[in-house]
């Protein structure tokens, strides 16, 4: 089993979410609003102690959110952006080496809202075979590949 370590966060709202966290400048472009920098910047913190520069890529990201209604709730997914690239920031690591992945989504009045982001190293330990066609299919010279079943031949487009 590869790395694996766990981060607990606070959810402040749909202030991360990828709907909300960018503002837009009078004269054009875009700039992170200064709830969602600050809790990108308390998340960086956080991960440091982790040093995933030095764990193998891709990295794992499992996101679990715990909320206390459906309507405070959010869309996982829409955490993406910021929490990725909060992490390529922080350790350096191309959030195109990054897997995410959506985890739990519990909703409970009980619940203090909060997020559980799971960062992980791939898991390799049984790496699978490389796939190969069938013994019963061949390629003709007209690059059709004919499927010999039962003594029937079936031709298929190119």
């Amino acid at each position: 089993m590869g790395k694996r370590e766990a981060i607990k966060i606070e959810y402040p709202g749909s202030v991360i979410s990828v709907n909300h966290y960018l503002g837009r400048r009078r004269g054009g472009g875009s700039y992170i609003q200064p709830e969602a920098k600050a809790w990108s910047t308390e998340f960086q913190w956080l991960l440091k102690r982790m040093h995933i520069e030095d764990w193998r890529l891709p990295l794992e990201v499992t996101c679990s959110g715990y909320f206390t209604s459906e309507h405070r709730a959010c869309d996982l997914s829409n955490l993406s952006k910021l929490i990725l690239d909060s992490i390529e920031e922080c350790t350096g690591v191309n959030d195109k080496q990054m897997r995410w992945h959506d985890g739990v989504r519990d909703i409970n009045p009980k619940n203090d809202p909060h997020l559980l982001i799971v960062i992980s190293e791939p898991v390799i330990d049984n790496p699978e075979p490389p796939i190969e066609p069938p013994p019963d299919v061949t390629k003709s010279k007209s690059k059709a590949i004919v499927v010999k079943r039962q003594g029937i031949h079936h031709k298929r487009g190119k």
